[in-house]
């Protein structure tokens, strides 16, 4: 019973979205802010790791400060839940006006070596995917978190895959798929900030606090002799769309440094991105879940 109630839930949800994609984007963006608001209220949750997060993270803020940043991060996650309809349903043509590209993003189709997009977790990270496969002419290979519900499931993948250029191999396979398509010469869209326990991870300082962190970026830009290149994606206010910046590709990355060294880096990296637009980052997510021998749990 609980699955077939999960099943229709989740078939309601997509049609609703399907149905929101095909207004224009300023009213789907007050729609989702408005989904925003309900969702601080009624989440308590995903509101108490977000504002846990954000103690952790930016202690240079007040209370009431952290409270405004955590009032508008909810706001924009509302809106990148509505706006999915659009990203998976809309047409290219539409996305295209929508999605605005700054920088090389054809570094991938000229580069000699495998390029690996390291793409952090701001709330318009699926607009980024979605520039990937609509602008290049190869195909890219992703990895993707496989989702309890099955109907979801199914839409994820059909949404993230349905323009082609598109590999896209679930975490909990081989990694083996995913080595052979980058030694081919296809880019890699990699997600480096989530925290997935200690396997393969090391604890490397976030703003300051031990946080699990996957050794595999700098382990794969090594061993694989990969270009890597920073992809930030922002949504930006009412219907003006979404900016995805293909940041200049580290050349040097990990050159000399060890693969503890090399990561720590990328956190650095990622905290002056963070920075730059916080009310953007992924907060709701148990970013210090996993925690060192001995020391208490974060949440």
């Amino acid at each position: 019973m609980k699955a077939w109630v999960g099943e229709w839930g989740a078939r309601g949800v997509l049609g609703l979205v399907w149905l929101l994609h095909w207004l224009p984007l300023g009213v789907q963006a007050a729609i989702g802010s408005g989904l925003g608001r309900l969702l601080y209220a009624l989440a308590g949750s995903r509101r108490r790791i977000a504002a846990r997060n954000l103690a952790l993270c930016l202690p240079e803020l007040d209370e009431r400060a952290r409270t405004a940043l955590l009032r508008e991060h909810f706001r924009w996650l509302g809106r990148s839940l509505v706006e999915h309809g659009l990203l998976w349903f809309a047409s290219a043509t539409r996305l295209k006006r929508l999605i605005h590209v700054e920088g090389d993003i054809d570094l991938a189709n000229r580069s000699p070596r495998p390029v690996m997009w390291l793409a952090p977790h701001f709330i318009g990270l699926e607009q980024a995917g979605i520039a990937t496969r609509l602008w290049l002419d190869r195909d890219a290979v992703s990895i993707y978190q496989k989702q309890s519900n099955a109907v979801m499931d199914r839409a994820m993948y059909r949404g993230r895959a349905r323009f082609g250029h598109a590999l896209l191999f679930s975490r909990h396979e081989s990694s083996r798929p995913v080595i052979k398509a980058i030694r081919r010469g296809c880019p890699f869209f990699n997600l480096p900030d989530m925290d997935f326990g200690l396997k393969d991870s090391a604890f490397v300082p976030f703003f300051g606090v031990p946080a699990a962190t996957l050794l595999a970026p700098a382990r794969m830009a090594r061993s694989l002799g990969m270009v890597v290149q920073p992809v930030v994606a922002t949504m930006l206010p009412g219907g003006q769309g979404y900016r995805i910046r293909f940041l200049p590709a580290w050349e040097d990355f990990p050159g000399a440094l060890d693969d503890l060294e090399a990561t720590a880096r990328i956190n650095r990296w990622l905290e002056g991105e963070v920075r730059r637009n916080p009310a953007q980052y992924l907060w709701v997510h148990k970013r210090f879940k996993t925690r060192p021998e001995g020391e208490p749990g974060l949440y």
